[in-house]
């Protein structure tokens, strides 16, 4: 790889950072965001875009992490991890588009379509915020445990990744992030990078559309997401993010791929967890 090619994700970051003020200034024009923790809440999602594209998951825990202390409407906050994730998932697939493997897709969409609605009725009916903590801790953990032992490799069936993906979305419906157990899954088949985020990365993307719908037919009424028009203003940092995440992805080996992957799951374990 040249070197100019090494040295682009690094400025298109820095680029895109600075960008963050002129953006902010000119959305105080419009009456859009009044305060520098707005502004801040922008470069958040920004950053937890790069972060989370670098991989391919991760986005919601990592940006609710950093905006709850910004912003003091929690519901404002998940619309905006709403928006955002599926803006970023949306940009992400369509980047990837020919690496999706729908044969290996299949099963995994089918276990997750059983386990969605699970997750979103344990959302209604239990108190969450314990086992959300369990797991995040859980995902520290295994990151943790991962990064420094030999990688696993495992030989399955579809109906194994069925049920690996109807975990995939009680997590989804339970806790937003449906991403936790296929992609750990998708890595323990020893697949290259590409491969990997070719089944997890639409996996995500539809258990969010679909989680919507759910919510809705469960508990109509209940979600109150409020799109309102701030919500919206943090989309272009979202996909701007998103870029810088996936041109540092092009620049990653398997091997540098698999440690981002666990690095990732410390941090979105850290963000579940606090």
């Amino acid at each position: 790889m040249a070197l100019r090619d090494l040295a682009r994700p690094p400025l298109l970051c820095v680029v895109s950072m600075v960008l963050v003020l002129p953006y902010a200034l000119i959305l105080r024009g419009f009456g859009l965001v009044s305060t520098s923790a707005d502004t801040m809440a922008i470069a958040a999602v920004l950053v937890a875009a790069m972060l989370g594209s670098i991989v391919g998951f991760g986005f919601a825990p990592l940006c609710a992490a950093m905006l709850l202390p910004l912003m003091g409407d929690p519901v404002q906050v998940v619309t905006i991890l709403l928006l955002g994730s599926i803006a970023i998932q949306s940009l992400s697939v369509w980047t990837l588009r020919r690496s999706i493997d729908w044969h290996a897709l299949l099963p995994f969409l089918a276990g997750g379509v059983l386990g969605l609605p699970i997750g979103v009725c344990l959302l209604l009916h239990l108190h969450r915020d314990d086992y959300v903590r369990l797991l995040g801790g859980l995902l520290v953990l295994y990151g943790a445990y991962m990064l420094f032992r030999r990688p696993v490799t495992v030989r399955s069936r579809p109906v194994h990744d069925a049920i690996v993906g109807a975990a995939g979305g009680v997590m989804g419906g339970l806790a937003a992030f449906p991403s936790a157990f296929v992609a750990i899954w998708c890595g323990m088949k020893g697949w290259d990078k590409t491969h990997q985020r070719g089944v997890y990365q639409p996996f995500i993307l539809i258990m969010q559309v679909l989680a919507l719908p759910i919510l809705q037919h469960v508990a109509p009424g209940s979600s109150g997401w409020g799109l309102t028009a701030v919500a919206w203003t943090f989309i272009p940092a979202a996909l701007l993010g998103t870029l810088c995440g996936l041109a540092i992805f092009r620049c990653l080996n398997d091997h540098q791929f698999a440690a981002a992957v666990n690095l990732l799951l410390i941090a979105a374990g850290l963000g579940l967890a606090f």
